[in-house]
């Protein structure tokens, strides 16, 4: 009985992990295939100059692309709102090879969970 209470234990609060904190993990190891995983059918979608709104299946080639060009070095979470609306966004600073951006995105409540709606990537005013 104590292992399965330990088992539980230990597997339930990931099971429970905040989406924001999945998207900045993979995020800070520039896996664009991952982060792809919570976007939307559609994603309106800023990355530098290039905007506009794409597939999902667009959406992740766009971002792969940014990450080949520009290696991250860090990301870190500068604030994550909470639910609200059945909407939620996140902001956070990364750091590459070539500079510093701001990352923003917004997630809102589908049939199937939180999917990103929003996703930008601009340069960073710091």
């Amino acid at each position: 009985m104590k292992t399965v209470l330990a088992v539980i234990l230990f597997i339930l609060p990931g099971m429970f992990a905040d989406i924001s904190d999945n998207i900045a993990a993979a995020i800070r190891t520039g896996n664009a295939k991952e982060v792809s995983k919570y976007f939307a059918d559609n994603v309106d979608m800023k990355v530098l100059d290039q905007e506009n709104i794409y597939s999902k299946a667009q959406a992740e080639l766009i971002l792969k692309d940014f990450f080949t060009k520009h290696p991250v070095k860090a990301f870190t979470l500068a604030h994550k709102s909470a639910e609200r609306n059945d909407s939620q966004f996140a902001i956070g600073t990364l750091t590459t090879a070539n500079g510093t951006y701001r990352v923003h995105f917004l997630m809102k409540k589908s049939a199937s969970g939180m999917a990103i709606h929003q996703f930008r990537i601009e340069p960073s005013d710091d």
